[in-house]
């Protein structure tokens, strides 16, 4: 066997792509060299002729894997036979572990028997090796890039001296090459003719669809819209797509959706924008653009699939609603300036002026007052009077929310971020971006969203839970509250840096107390409010009736006076309005200061809780459930009324 017709071959079987073209051309150039009698190809594969005809499968200990014959080719003796099958009841597989072909397929050893007269024990039919006359056996492993493919060998009639064992060793390497190169190239059509099968699968769908769909490339280069958009645009020269949009996109809207689009793609994210496009015949129609990535395993951006949805009518329906909801708006503005802030007391009029100022600018403002006072309503005021009126106006309520929920309910999570956080879930503030959101009851805030809130106000960003990536935060901040900051500043249960950076601008709303010139006002208000939802007719107002609301204190303020009325209303049987006394717990004022006395009643009732409680604050049992409210805002109310929960608990 000589070195030159093996670099020959070797030059040859690598210049095939196909896996079978490559094993045919190295088992029947092998069998061509000078006293080759037979050259097979066993290579690695999965067990599967176990219980169908496997010769060996008694001396198999493991099923699950063997030497699968892969190509063959030789002949007999007397020229009769040519061994090219890889069919038949012989060696068509080979068990690993036991036998010559065995160690090679697993150590990679290669092995050279000279005389195989001489070594019997490895030779498996050595009656068809005397017939044809075989000398020596010579096996090599098939390795590349440090795996074993499987063995190759040659029964000779001739001796295999070590030299020839050599060039078949560095043959061999260049066998595997050339297999392992093929074996890719081949999975790699196949991959492709998958893709394409896909692709046409694809298309037929989206060609279905009445939505414009479209796919760019990861590059921005088109490469297929749908019938549909085709249909709406109609013939259009081949563009890039943001000369596209300039065809096609209203003026007004074009530099806009291409900013954008130029944002999303540069940042990996999804994207939607309201825009006009302009049909075939020159009429612009409303479409909600959406643009979002596909992502393979890795998470990196492959292509881009867009979606167009007419949103026309819709548009044209919103806007009526609109038009009607200004006119709406500008006829109950005649006739109470501030919707349903309704009153003329010098104390109300204050307030509203402060209103009218502070609201065309962007300021965060810092509402006090008592609860029911009307807090949130002022914010609304503000808000309708801003440029940010067109956008959201998100109210939320601190105290309402958990402790534990807090951050996720005004930050948002992602998915994963935490035990139940299967989806990804937007926040509050994302929900207003563009407009105002409303944070009553901020003194309940923890500390670690004080520092997130903080941030907010300071750097315009915040990160969402369990997010990796700050989010930019266009929102005007009104907070409410009816706790004592400063004191709470001075407790060290609020910090001090996010008080002075929410109250730039103060507004403290009056209690009904200090403008009781109001009560006729608002109780014609809630009247007719009341009784038209109901059908009743009342005309007039008893005078006792009157004159008791007014000398009420009205500890609950408006709120409380609201549900009064609207409970007068259901039972009233008259077309004259009266109240019951029994419901209203008049009492003589005291000389201390209403505040005072307020702080004493609920100090007494937070220790008679914690006293029920034996000292525990949360849980079924805890003073937060006997008192109905969260138990964070519980623990804020002990520190800052100074109670020591201690002296409560039992052994």
């Amino acid at each position: 066997m000589r070195a030159e017709p093996l670099l020959s071959l070797a030059a040859q079987v690598a210049g095939e792509h196909r896996a079978t073209d490559v094993l045919e051309s190295i088992v029947r150039g092998l069998a061509a060299q000078p006293g080759v009698a037979l050259a097979r190809i066993w290579l690695r594969g999965l067990g599967d002729l176990c219980e169908k005809g496997c010769f060996l499968r008694l001396e198999c200990a493991d099923h699950r894997e063997c030497l699968h014959l892969a190509a063959s080719a030789g002949t007999s003796k007397d020229q009769t036979e040519h061994w090219c099958s890889i069919q038949g009841r012989y060696f068509q597989r080979i068990p690993i572990g036991n036998r010559k072909l065995d160690i090679i397929g697993v150590s990679g050893r290669p092995i050279l028997i000279q005389d195989v007269s001489q070594d019997k024990e490895w030779i498996l039919r050595p009656e068809w090796a005397n017939k044809e006359g075989i000398r020596s056996f010579a096996g090599q492993p098939l390795i590349s890039r440090g795996k074993i493919l499987g063995v190759m060998v040659i029964f000779s009639r001739e001796l295999v001296t070590e030299q020839d064992f050599g060039w078949l060793g560095m043959f061999a390497n260049q066998a595997a090459v050339a297999i392992t190169n093929a074996q890719a190239f081949e999975a790699l059509q196949q991959a492709q003719a998958a893709e394409q099968k896909r692709a046409g699968e694809l298309k037929q769908v989206i060609d279905l669809a009445p939505l414009h769909m479209f796919i760019w490339e990861a590059d921005a280069n088109v490469s297929y819209g749908n019938r549909a958009a085709q249909e709406y645009f109609g013939p259009i020269p081949p563009k890039p797509p943001m000369e596209f949009l300039d065809l096609v996109v209203h003026p007004d809207d074009v530099q806009a959706l291409k900013s954008g689009i130029k944002r999303a793609m540069a940042g990996s994210e999804s994207f939607e924008m309201e825009v006009r496009m302009r049909r075939h015949d020159g009429e612009y129609h409303w479409f909600l653009y959406r643009l979002n990535p596909l992502r393979d395993e890795n998470g990196n951006v492959i292509r881009w699939c867009g979606v167009r949805t007419d949103i026309d009518q819709q548009k044209l329906a919103q806007d009526r609603t609109q038009r009607e909801n200004l006119a709406l708006r500008e006829e109950i503005d005649k006739a109470s300036m501030f919707e349903e802030i309704v009153g003329t007391s010098p104390a109300l009029l204050a307030v509203l002026s402060r209103v009218s100022k502070v609201a065309p600018s962007d300021s965060t403002v810092l509402i006090t007052g008592e609860t029911g006072t009307g807090k949130e309503l002022v914010a609304r005021a503000i808000h309708k009077r801003s440029p940010r009126a067109s956008r959201a106006f998100v109210s939320v309520n601190c105290a309402a929310i958990p402790r534990d929920l807090i951050a996720s309910e005004l930050f948002g999570h992602e998915k994963g971020a935490f035990t139940g956080a299967l989806q990804r879930r937007l926040g509050r503030f994302e929900l207003a971006e563009g407009g105002t959101i409303f944070l009553d009851e901020i003194g309940e805030l923890t500390p670690e969203t004080q520092v997130a809130l903080l941030r907010v106000l300071q750097e315009r960003e915040f990160d969402r839970v369990g997010g990796t990536r700050p989010i930019r935060a266009d929102v005007r901040v009104i907070t409410a509250t009816h706790r004592d900051l400063p004191a709470s500043v001075a407790a060290g249960t609020f910090r001090s840096d996010l008080y002075y950076r929410i109250n730039v601008f103060p507004v403290e709303v009056p209690s009904l107390r200090e403008r009781k010139e109001d009560i006729p006002l608002l109780l014609r208000y809630f009247i007719d409010r009341y009784a038209s939802k109901i059908g009743k007719k009342i005309t007039a107002i008893d005078r006792k009736s009157l004159s008791l609301l007014q000398s009420y204190s009205w500890p609950g303020n408006i709120r409380e006076l609201q549900n009064v009325i609207e409970r007068s209303v259901i039972v009233c049987d008259s077309s004259e309005f009266s109240v019951d006394e029994s419901w209203l717990s008049v009492r003589p004022s005291s000389s201390r200061p209403l505040r005072e006395d307020l702080v004493d009643q609920e100090k007494e009732r937070i220790e008679a809780a914690l006293a029920e409680a034996r000292g525990r604050v949360s849980g079924p049992s805890g003073a937060a459930a006997k008192l109905g409210i969260p138990a964070s805002t519980l623990d804020s109310k002990i520190k800052t009324l100074k109670i020591d929960k201690r002296r409560f608990q039992t052994s």
